[in-house]
Order: C-alpha cells, then structure tokens, then sequence
C-alpha cells in the first residue's frame, strides 16, 4: 500500500484528520477483505503502527482515531445491507463480488458514511471516497466510484442533493 502515502500537512485540521481516517479504514477494510483479519486485529495493528506514525520512514497523517473506528465497525456491521445497495448502483453484469478489493471497500466505506454520518455533508463524502481511490486506482476506476457513490447518496439524502 505504499502508494497511499501522502505528505503530512496541517495535521490538526478536523478534515485532514477525518481524511486520513478514510483512507485508513480503506485501507483496513481491504485487508480485512484480503487476509481475512478480525476486526480486533486491524484496529491494534492501525493504532499501534499506521495512525499518525512513521512506517518505513513515511509519516503518515494524524487519523480521527473515533471516526476510523466508525466506518470500520460500522461496514463490518451493516455489510449484508451494504453490498445489495452497492450491487444495484454497479452496472449491470459488474456485481460488487467482480469489483477490485480495493474499491469494495472504498465502496463500502463511503456507503456507510453516507447513510449513516449525517453530520458530514454528502458531496463531501462522495469527494473525500474519490480522493482515496485516487491513491490506488487509475481515473476510469474512480469515475466509477464517484458514479456509485452519488447514486447511493441520492437514496440516502435525497433532500440534500434535490438542492442542487
């Protein structure tokens, strides 16, 4: 996952803080998905060696470690529910099963957050998962990201994005 490094900058702002807290529940929410981790693994191991540490001589931003518990526990919780909506806003014939690991649980995680953390506006979460799958995933990928992303946000806040 060397890729998703990214420079630590104004580590006290609440947004870089919950960013990094995105990208870090992706990022454990691909090797739960991958390894088969149990949650109680992946949260001492990103406690412990990637939330705001240096791993490998990089320095990794500050996460919100309460809102990367959030979306972890919270995807690990609501999966079953999860993944149908996800299937129906794939293209047909591209079920979520057939998606890359990496974007399942991008996927997954923005899903979550925007069905459930209501104090984030959704066009900021749809943003914020964009801008994570950019760390691993070429444009087209994360076209299909933003695709999914506003689709499941028009069934969840409606009100918000009638708006405009």
């Amino acid at each position: 996952m060397a890729d998703s490094k990214k420079p630590a900058k104004s580590p006290d702002k609440k947004a870089n803080r919950r960013g990094a807290a995105r990208l870090a529940a992706v990022q454990a929410l691909y090797q739960m998905d991958i390894a088969g981790a149990g949650i109680n693994d992946i949260f001492a191991e990103f406690e412990s060696h990637w939330l705001g540490n240096e791993v490998e001589g990089d320095k990794y931003l500050p996460a919100e470690a309460a809102f990367f518990k959030d979306v972890v526990a919270g995807v690990v919780r609501d999966q079953a529910k999860l993944d149908p909506l996800i299937d129906d806003a794939l293209q047909k014939g591209w079920p979520l099963k057939r998606i890359d690991a990496i974007l399942r649980a991008v996927l997954r995680a923005g899903s979550y957050e925007l069905e459930h953390r209501k104090d984030v506006p959704g066009r900021v979460v749809v943003s914020e998962y964009v801008d994570v799958a950019h760390a691993f995933v070429e444009k087209d990928e994360t076209g299909m990201v933003n695709a999914v992303l506003d689709q499941i946000a028009r069934q969840f806040r409606a009100d918000e994005f009638a708006r405009g």
